[in-house]
């Protein structure tokens, strides 16, 4: 008998957890119909010839920055997030997670 699971697609593997992260409020968006995959995968290949192909990307931080990139440029023309807010909130988080203690939940306050 075969083992179904050992046919199965491999699960990606990030270096990181934000690039995990970004990866998967991606999918979501896109499963909740905000954008469709085909126009997605258009501008990302936009956006990493704007940052050279003359180089291989590994999935690392400069391939997921290229990704983050293009997802708040598409968010950003849709109205959806603009990017006056999400560089807001980029650095209320930011200063969040560095005057956390460690092992405290991160939490944005009023103030950010």
């Amino acid at each position: 008998m075969s083992n179904c699971a050992a046919h199965s697609a491999p699960e990606p593997v990030f270096a990181e957890p934000w690039h995990a992260q970004v990866f998967a409020v991606t999918v979501a968006l896109n499963e909740a119909g905000c954008f469709d995959w085909p126009d997605w995968a258009t501008r990302f290949s936009q956006t990493l010839k704007r940052h050279g192909l003359d180089r291989d990307l590994d999935g690392g931080d400069d391939y997921f920055h290229a990704w983050l990139e293009t997802l708040e440029q598409l968010l950003d023309e849709q109205g959806s997030a603009v990017a006056g807010e999400v560089t807001q909130y980029r650095n209320a988080w930011e200063k969040a997670y560095l005057t956390t203690p460690h092992g405290l939940p991160v939490r944005l306050t009023a103030d950010g």
